[in-house]
């Protein structure tokens, strides 16, 4: 059964051309003739050259491997690309534009602005998916491979149609099992995927147990630095290659979380990629390593230890020690996946060591796929983030190619949201974000309202009232999930290992280093240089002064900074203890107002996707109400400081 591709359902019938010219390429065109026929039913193939619609491949510098460009004269539209993998996002570009009805521009250049545009699979051998909300995995089941090509396959075009290029299958938290991906026989199973993906121009990447010559070498340790180590992996990579010549390579948690690496051996990071670097380096093969580095048995009677600096004290002192087949991966903001956290300092930081920024896809901390939370502000906040090192030309988006030494080895990852739900995300509006995800890595100029209105068109068949009404639900969401849950800046306040619901305490005398520190009389983390731990300092001497400075700091971020009295006015003109309150009950009304409108969008969505949001919006809103309950009552309990507006809040 097709799966609800959403941005692919649409047929083009009512095109004006009814052929087409391929010139013979490469085996993509294989691809390129089939996606033809799927998505321009009414137009066949023709072998003339004069073919009001062409696919012709030039040699035009500024295209590089996957930019293309689409020309529209004289009755004509010619879609031109230096490769048949330019010609394929192209492709997909066309069709996108003639069915929202678009209009063609003379010249349409498009050239992707990251060059690494990858995806993150959490998933497991056993079919469960590690912070996944939409099923089990596309690719496992019972600890054996689905082989479920035809899935896969829809999967890989969807991607392609988004312009993603990159993906692993596996959850960087490698189990038992899967650490014997690498070998034989799994790795047969594995190039069945792989050569799917193929087929659609995306690389193929395992994540990997760093422990793996232990495991499954029978070796006795797995120092980076020991001879059998590096010949064991050596030895592996030529496995690999030898059976997937056309593998992307590996991504690696490393010293994180409980998962082994090189420190175990008094050896650093650097030692420890490097040497995977080295076993791929013959077959063109790339280490990606997660940054996600921390003390995750902290004592939090210690407030000299910050959770928040460990990214940056890990790896800033080794930029330029790591080889140049080696990426580091770095997590938007120095906690975990926030809804509000500041961007991460080793951005504009880092300049000899390519690196790529990550992010969530998966809605982990914003509301699990049963809430509606579109991500697109976020995203765009962090990529537009001026980190100030220069005087100019210094944002996040600008900063990634040009910090990496090697341009083609910097760009964008992030954790997926899909799974084998028939809708692939669960929440049929949490498609908006993994469309919004490939269209924003790909044009990072791209706003959240064009990425809406291009999702809306391309999903539902919208009366002008309908199309407002889902709009104001989807970009108002992000604010709302935020309004509701933890306050400026201070994260988590989440229940534990799962993640879901309100538990203000549920990590605060833990060891996860997670801590908001609300007494009687105040509340956030005192993170300036004066006499806090220190990590404000990590910024750019522009962004320090900023964060370290009460009077500066901006208010969406400033409990992450500074530990303030409940009664401190903010630059909003309200105390803390009255915004926690203002926006909790803001927050829950506007969800309470999601619940009524939707039903006026029964006649104009599908039944599947009307039931679908339907139930998880009341899923929300009983959610929503336990947060603003709980936040306003705790708040209430330690301050003593009744709501001006005289709410019931229950002391």
């Amino acid at each position: 059964m097709m799966r609800d591709t959403a941005w692919l359902s649409k047929k083009v019938h009512d095109s004006p051309y009814t052929s087409y010219y391929i010139e013979d390429t490469d085996e993509l065109t294989v691809t390129l003739l089939r996606e033809m026929a799927k998505l321009f039913p009414q137009c066949e193939r023709s072998n003339q050259e004069d073919s009001s619609l062409q696919f012709k491949l030039v040699e035009i510098e500024a295209l590089g491997k996957e930019g293309f460009e689409i020309l529209h004269m004289d009755g004509k539209i010619i879609v031109q690309a230096n490769t048949t993998n330019g010609l394929l996002y192209g492709m997909f570009q066309l069709h996108q534009d003639l069915v929202t009805k678009n209009e063609l521009k003379p010249v349409f250049r498009s050239v992707p602005d990251q060059a690494v545009r990858m995806l993150n699979h959490w998933d497991n051998f056993d079919g469960s998916v590690e912070r996944g909300y939409a099923g089990d995995s596309l690719f496992y089941d019972n600890n054996q491979f689905r082989k479920n090509y035809d899935t896969i396959r829809e999967y890989a075009r969807l991607l392609k149609a988004i312009g993603i290029n990159a993906l692993t299958i596996n959850n960087v938290n490698v189990h038992k099992e899967e650490t014997f991906f690498i070998t034989q026989p799994y790795l047969s199973e594995v190039k069945a995927i792989a050569e799917i993906f193929k087929e659609y121009g995306l690389t193929l990447y395992l994540s990997i147990n760093f422990a793996a010559p232990i495991s499954v070498g029978g070796l006795t340790t797995a120092d980076p630095l020991d001879e059998d180590v590096n010949k064991f992996w050596a030895d592996a990579a030529n496995e690999i290659y030898a059976e997937i010549p056309y593998f992307g390579g590996f991504v690696v948690k490393a010293d994180s979380e409980g998962e082994p690496g090189p420190f175990v051996y008094d050896r650093n990071h650097d030692d420890g990629a490097n040497m995977l670097a080295r076993a791929l380096q013959p077959h063109g093969g790339i280490v990606i390593w997660r940054c996600f580095v921390y003390n995750h048995l902290q004592d939090w009677r210690d407030r000299s230890i910050d959770r928040a600096r460990a990214a940056y004290d890990n790896f800033m002192p080794l930029d330029g020690n790591f080889d140049d087949n080696v990426i580091l991966q770095i997590k938007n903001g120095p906690i975990d996946f926030q809804v509000r956290e500041p961007v991460s300092p080793l951005f504009g930081g880092l300049t000899k060591t390519n690196h790529v920024l990550e992010f969530q896809v998966a809605q982990e901390y914003t509301g699990q796929q049963k809430h509606v939370c579109y991500l697109m502000p976020m995203w765009k906040d962090v990529l537009d983030f001026d980190t100030k090192h220069h005087k100019e030309n210094a944002t996040v988006k600008e900063l990634l190619p040009k910090n990496s030494p090697n341009i083609q080895r910097s760009g964008i990852s992030a954790v997926v949201n899909v799974g084998i739900d028939n809708n692939w995300t669960g929440h049929k509006l949490a498609q908006v974000n993994l469309y919004g995800y490939g269209k924003l890595i790909w044009n990072n100029a791209i706003t959240s309202e064009e990425v809406l209105d291009q999702w809306l068109d391309l999903t539902f068949d919208l009366t002008p009232k309908g199309k407002e009404i889902l709009t104001e639900i989807i970009a108002t969401s992000y604010q709302t999930y935020e309004n509701y849950t933890a306050p400026l800046g201070i994260g988590f306040m989440v229940r534990p290992n799962h993640h879901y619901g309100p538990d203000i305490d549920g990590y605060e005398y833990d060891r996860w280093g997670t801590y908001h520190f609300a007494d009687r009389n105040g509340i956030g983390v005192n993170r300036t240089l004066k006499d806090g731990t220190g990590y404000a300092r990590q910024y750019a001497d522009a962004r320090f002064e900023e964060y370290e400075n009460i009077e500066t700091c901006p208010d969406d971020i400033v409990l992450f900074f500074h530990h303030l009295p409940y009664t401190h006015v903010l630059h909003s003109g309200k105390t803390v203890v009255q915004h926690i309150y203002d926006t909790h009950f803001e927050g829950y009304e506007k969800v309470e107002e999601y619940v009524k409108v939707w039903e006026q969008l029964k006649d104009e969505v599908d039944e599947a996707s009307y039931n679908n949001v339907r139930e998880r919006l009341a899923e929300q809103k009983r959610c929503a109400l336990e947060w603003r309950d709980q936040i306003n009552t705790y708040f209430y309990r330690k301050s003593g400081i009744a709501d001006e507006h005289k709410r019931q809040i229950y002391g």
